[in-house]
């Protein structure tokens, strides 16, 4: 097919809202973008975040996509709208949800529409923290570790923990689900039509780095292994699937009732799903041993390597599978389970006198009290990163540990906590904050620090996503401490850019990723060079940061263990 006149939609579905971008295949030219909030998340339905619980309603999903591709089409014109030949999708992830047997998630259903059970379970959520410690017990005493290839560990932000979490949590929801899927496993099989579980195409990506899957297991673990576990989960496997997809391959056409809805032609191909951070890559024009930094409420870190000889175990990280990036190969990832989130809590802490006082304030109306609180709330964390500057490396001693909602890379431990220590009568905002960002980025460079010691190269680093586009402070803080030059993406849309690219190769307007990457992939647009006098500086504080996490790992497992 020739590139001439052929466009591709990429839909990002993040954590509060849906992006869709519409891609010139030839070019890469952004020609729109929209974004859609999810209704329900924003209201802070289904979600109790003090048990860790974070679920999302499908409806927010739907709504997201007609929303976001009606307005890119109405923008663009029918002229444009005819010529889009492809949708690809990203979603964050692990997010699984409980399904019948053709595919519709629970919730989706009248029995189940406001029961958070059988909604889908938001990457962040870790209720299954018990679940993950019982999957690492029984891989690490089975004839075959089957958490070799997840870094040796298994998280409850995962989908099997999830799973068994909520099997055992909800028996109604248990009795009625015949399946589970991912996040973007469901969002193509909605899109084409799909009626029947069995004839899902589930991506490699997220089979590969959240359920255990591995080419060399011909799928899935045994059902042994799963009913050694808990026989709660006995015939599951054989309702879920053996076989991957890379993100490469169309699951089908765009669905008839969707495309007239959409404004799109039946004709339109949609490729398999992946996680957002692996699509981002893509957007970004990853290359080989470049750590590409998803920087947004978590961070994502991806690497891809040449699948050369026998493949290279690396321990603590959260996977390593061929194709889950670009097809042929390795795809490693790593991350951080909060970092724009530590800086949204923190600001949400500040913020609560501000909203109470200017809330119950009789002077003024009520609208002029909504201006005041969004403008102080859109003020907040720049005037912070502004004074936080100011201060010096390690401010006056405060210094934190970035694990509020735990860890996931290095060696993922959930039920680790945030601290901060240091503190005194002198201790400021700005000073807190400061420890705050310093600590994500010592965070970061842990994440560097176990590649390299377990022998995988680091030639550079790429960062997009939020944090990544506004923040120079928290960027330039991160190259000092990493000390390492760091390339931050142009588009404000890489993930949904790199979903754009995936389907043009479905579509078959490319014949391979790296050929339609490198012509429809974002440029960079700002480099960060580390500071060599600041670097040394933060060399001392980030021991200090790593005693401070030794001592409170010790401390915090040991109390995890008394308390059963």
């Amino acid at each position: 097919m020739s590139s001439q006149t052929a466009y591709s939609l990429g839909l990002d579905f993040g954590s509060d809202s849906v992006r869709a971008v519409l891609v010139n295949t030839k070019t890469g030219q952004e020609l729109s973008t929209a974004v859609h909030y999810y209704v329900r998340w924003k209201k802070g339905k289904y979600c109790d975040p003090s048990e860790n619980r974070f679920r999302q309603h499908p409806l927010d999903y739907i709504e997201g996509i007609e929303s976001t591709v009606k307005s890119v089409v109405a923008e663009v014109g029918p002229e444009v709208a005819a010529q889009i030949v492809s949708i690809g999708v990203d979603t964050t992830g692990s997010t699984p949800v409980a399904v019948d047997a053709n595919g519709t998630p629970l919730a989706l259903l009248d029995a189940f529409k406001e029961n958070p059970n059988a909604m889908f379970v938001l990457w962040k959520d870790h209720t299954g923290i018990h679940e993950a410690n019982e999957i690492n017990a029984l891989c690490a005493k089975w004839d075959i570790d089957y958490s070799q290839y997840e870094g040796g560990i298994y998280s409850s932000e995962w989908f099997w923990s999830k799973i068994l979490h909520v099997s055992r949590a909800d028996n109604k929801v248990y009795k009625a689900a015949y399946s589970w899927v991912e996040h973007c496993d469901w969002i193509p099989f909605l899109l084409t039509g799909g009626n029947d579980i069995h004839k899902m195409k589930r991506s490699r990506c997220a089979a590969g780095h959240k359920a255990l899957w591995h080419e060399s297991y011909n799928g899935l673990p045994s059902n042994d292994f799963f009913v050694a576990l808990d026989p709660l989960l006995d015939g599951l496997r054989e309702r879920l699937f053996d076989k991957t997809y890379t993100s490469d391959v169309p699951v089908g056409n765009l669905d008839g009732e969707w495309a007239e809805k959409l404004g799109l032609s039946k004709k339109t191909i949609v490729s398999v799903g992946a996680f957002d951070a692996h699509m981002g890559a893509v957007g970004a024009k990853i290359e080989p041993y470049y750590l590409t930094k998803i920087m947004g409420t978590s961070t994502c870190d991806v690497l891809v390597a040449p699948v050369e000889g026998e493949e290279k175990l690396i321990k603590g990280i959260c996977g390593q599978v061929d194709g889950s990036v670009i097809p042929n190969m390795l795809g490693l990832e790593a991350g951080q389970s909060a970092f724009g989130d530590i800086y949204a809590w923190y600001s949400r802490v500040l913020a609560w006198p501000i909203e109470e006082l200017i809330s119950k304030t009789s002077l003024i109306d009520e609208e002029t009290k909504q201006k005041l609180i969004a403008e102080a709330l859109k003020n907040l964390i720049p005037q912070l990163s502004d004074a936080a500057s100011k201060e010096p490396i390690g401010a006056s001693g405060e210094l934190a540990l970035d694990w509020m909602n735990g860890r996931r890379t290095p060696d993922a431990n959930q039920n680790l906590k945030g601290v901060i220590a240091g503190i005194n009568l002198g201790s400021t905002s700005p000073k807190i904050f400061r420890a705050l960002v310093e600590a994500s980025c010592f965070g970061a460079k842990k994440i560097v620090d176990r590649f390299l010691s377990e022998g995988i190269p680091i030639k550079g680093v790429i960062a997009l996503g939020g944090v990544a586009k506004k923040s120079p402070f928290i960027m330039q803080m991160m190259a000092d401490v990493l000390n390492m030059p760091i390339k931050v993406v142009a588009s404000e849309q890489a993930c949904a850019l790199g979903a754009a690219v995936f389907g043009a190769v479905a579509a078959e307007v490319y014949t391979n990723v790296p050929e339609a990457m490198e012509k429809m992939g974002s440029p960079f647009e700002t480099i960060y060079q580390p500071n060599v006098i600041d670097v040394m500086a933060y060399e001392k504080v980030y021991e200090n940061y790593s005693r401070l996490g030794d001592t409170m790992e010790k401390h915090i497992m040991n109390e995890t263990r008394r308390n059963g």
